[in-house]
């Protein structure tokens, strides 16, 4: 009997992958990493920041890991990189649209605990 409910169990977790949660499981990928989510916070609590800035806001953050982290945030439509035609080229990371409204919906998770 327990045989089948694990086997049972196994099927509906298989069946659930392939539903409609895929899209959610591809963010929840992106936000559970370490840095990914202090990135939305920061840029959330400043607006706009810098590459540098955001090293200066995030203590203990390699170069390496914060750009492949911008990079991916980016990707997922999370983050805004704005470059500018200026020497010294200048570049300027902001939540896009969709970055600001899950930093809202944790913020009032987090209000709520």
């Amino acid at each position: 009997m327990i045989v089948t409910m694990l086997k049972e169990s196994k099927r509906k977790q298989r069946v659930v992958g392939h539903l409609c949660v895929c899209p959610v499981r591809g963010i929840i990928d992106v936000i559970s990493k370490k840095w990914a989510f202090l990135i939305i916070n920061a840029l959330g609590n400043c607006g706009k920041l810098r590459f540098n800035g955001l090293m200066e806001q995030l203590e203990g953050v390699s170069p390496k890991t914060l750009s492949d982290t911008l990079k991916i945030l980016g990707k997922q439509g999370l983050v805004r990189k704005k470059s500018f035609n200026e020497i010294p080229p200048r570049v300027e990371y902001s939540l896009t649209e969709d970055g600001k409204k899950l930093r809202k919906k944790s913020k009032s998770r987090r209000q709520r605990c």
